[in-house]
């Protein structure tokens, strides 16, 4: 069975509610998984993978999924590694490619190479949020099917990942 890991960096909720939700999917598929705030994952070692959520906030990815990436760079290169971040708050072509190289060039500069790279849509709960965003409409891009579709290639692409010690 595989070890994997679901770590989020999350500000106010939402990415953990999809780290939450993809995990599920992986318990489900047969993985065996811990899910834990990024901040707090001391150690990769006991992991055969690792997924890392974070939201994008003005074209930044949030500072602990980027703080998780340096902290365990080198553990990473030996382990399947996946990433997905919330951003767009709609759907559309154009916002979804500008988050997405948003996060390509992220995980270029901190010398990641994730197996598997994604972008859901982000969400505004204004009573979350201090001013000017607390006056923003509130809203939910996040595609629910969509996730779970991107959950299930992970959980295939993990379930062929074979660790470089057993080889």
């Amino acid at each position: 069975m595989t070890r994997t890991l679901v770590a989020y960096a999350s500000k106010h909720g939402s990415t953990e509610e999809v780290a939450r939700a993809v995990g599920s999917f992986l318990r489900d598929a047969g993985h065996d998984v811990d899910i834990r705030d990024a901040s707090a994952v001391a150690d990769v070692d006991p992991y055969d993978c690792v997924v890392l959520g974070g939201a994008l906030y003005m074209g930044r990815w949030h500072t602990d999924a980027r703080t998780f990436l340096r902290r365990h760079r080198v553990a990473l290169e030996e382990r399947a590694l996946a990433v997905f971040a919330l951003g767009p708050l709609k759907l559309e072509d154009d916002q979804v490619a500008g988050s997405r190289k948003q996060l390509g060039r992220t995980l270029t500069h901190l010398g990641a190479h994730p197996h598997f790279v994604t972008v859901f849509g982000g969400v505004v709960d204004p009573e979350k949020l201090r001013f000017p965003f607390s006056h923003m409409p509130k809203s939910d891009a996040r595609d629910w099917s969509q996730i779970e579709a991107w959950a299930g290639q992970v959980a295939r692409g993990f379930r062929d990942y074979v660790p470089a010690e057993t080889v």
